[in-house]
């Protein structure tokens, strides 16, 4: 989490919102969207043979059109392969990683 934390952050700058998501994004201070987005997210990740045309309307009735639904689908896929290849391999962070301004947010 660290690695995408760091992306977060630097798009948001809000130290607070990122550790809420890492902690438990049901309870985080974001929109409907946002929250309903990160629900898809794990189901797909964690039951992706379970996921329906009812989480697609879920996705639809907070105002996601067909584009971004597949943005959110092609994004969540391309994590989840990148992230299970990256642990297949048994690959891990270098220590020199530089995470810029995140640096200072992980101290």
């Amino acid at each position: 989490m660290t690695h995408h934390g760091a992306a977060l952050y630097k798009a948001i700058k809000n130290k607070e919102i990122v550790e809420e998501i890492k902690t438990d994004f049901r309870s985080t201070n974001i929109d409907s969207a946002e929250k309903a987005m990160l629900e898809y997210a794990v189901k797909l990740t964690s039951e992706t043979c379970s996921v329906s045309g009812k989480d697609i309307r879920a996705l639809r009735d907070v105002g996601f059109d067909d584009r971004a639904i597949l943005d959110i689908v092609q994004v969540i896929s391309y994590f989840n392969f990148v992230n299970r290849l990256a642990c297949g391999l048994g690959i891990e962070l270098e220590d020199f990683y530089d995470f810029g301004e995140y640096n200072e947010f992980n101290k």
